[in-house]
């Protein structure tokens, strides 16, 4: 499948059941319409989910399959996650299409889904589901975010393992055909939890998982520019973590969510806004969201938090 030069920028949530995408091209402010809905098979129950730049498939990932279908729900293809799932929890495929459209970046927890082998990371064919390339993880994850580099054609995949801590990956397909393969880097870290990628891709922001600090990497090779741990935000580490959420707002500048409880246990979290370059606290941010994983940096200066009926609403504070 060819993919524009440029392609138009597509977000997707699941809403009711049914996969919605967004056209971030538009300049839609407030709650946003999808341009698309899809609504998958009886009895496939989607745990990820991408839809290409044009519109024209949408992939989503179940327990037990990759699948790609038509806007109108006509399966195109769908590859099996074999063998089939000897547990139904605690497991959840991962999928994003690279920029191009090329290539769908599918993460295997194939460890809790007791399939007697390790995790996997596999680069699938988007047109036609064939495996390009695959490659075995040393983890055991429940699931993974997977951030696709706007032109490297390189993805990050953070894999959660509980208590266990994180891992993150950093890889790239290269050749083709039956030379193919995926060149995998891990980060030398066990303890730190992948949030986001900056527009521009020259960096990516971590929360460590214990939650005490947050830090600013070099895209790729992850050196620290800067690091932060919850007191630079004003708050007592006794009293409060930093959250697993936030990202870049825009190129220059980041945000953070700081999480606690009153001496009458109420939670309570604050967004703060953080110069992504020198690590400068500027202040508090209102993102208007409801709870504090509701908020998704565009990195254009908008995000977006949740409308009660489950779409998002894009929100600008200029």
């Amino acid at each position: 499948m060819t993919g524009s030069r440029h392609p138009r920028r597509i977000v997707t949530r699941l809403v009711d059941g049914r996969i919605c995408a967004y056209d971030l091209d538009a300049e839609d402010r407030g709650p946003l319409s999808p341009v698309l809905v899809c609504s998958p098979a009886p009895g496939d129950q989607v745990a990820d989910h991408a839809v290409s730049a044009d519109l024209r498939r949408s992939y989503f990932t179940t327990p037990d399959a990759v699948v790609c279908v038509t806007p109108d729900g006509v399966e195109l293809w769908r590859s099996g996650l074999e063998p089939e799932s000897a547990r139904h929890f605690a497991h959840r495929p991962g999928c994003v299409l690279s920029p191009d459209g090329r290539v769908l970046w599918v993460y295997r927890p194939d460890v809790m889904a007791g399939r007697g082998r390790p995790d996997q990371w596999v680069a699938l064919d988007a047109g036609s589901g064939a495996v390009a390339a695959q490659a075995d993880l040393g983890t055991a994850g429940h699931g993974g975010v997977q951030l696709a580099h706007p032109t490297s054609g390189e993805v990050l995949l953070n894999v959660g393992e509980g208590q266990d801590g994180t891992a993150v990956y950093r890889a790239s397909l290269t050749g083709a055909g039956a030379g193919a393969a995926l060149d995998v880097f891990q980060y030398p870290w066990d303890d730190r939890c992948l949030i986001d990628l900056s527009p521009d891709g020259h960096r990516f922001m971590t929360v460590n998982h214990d939650q005490g600090d947050m830090a600013v990497h070099a895209f790729p090779e992850g050196e620290v520019a800067f690091t932060l741990p919850v007191d630079a935000f004003g708050h007592d580490p006794d009293d409060a973590r930093l959250e697993w959420s936030g990202g870049h707002l825009d190129p220059d500048t980041v945000l953070v969510t700081v999480v606690g409880e009153t001496e009458d246990e109420e939670e309570w979290f604050r967004h703060y806004r953080v110069d992504a370059r020198s690590g400068r606290v500027r202040g508090e941010f209102d993102a208007h969201g409801t709870d504090p994983y509701d908020i998704h940096p565009l990195g254009d200066g908008t995000w977006l938090t949740t409308d009660p009926s489950g779409h998002p609403v894009r929100r600008t504070d200029s």
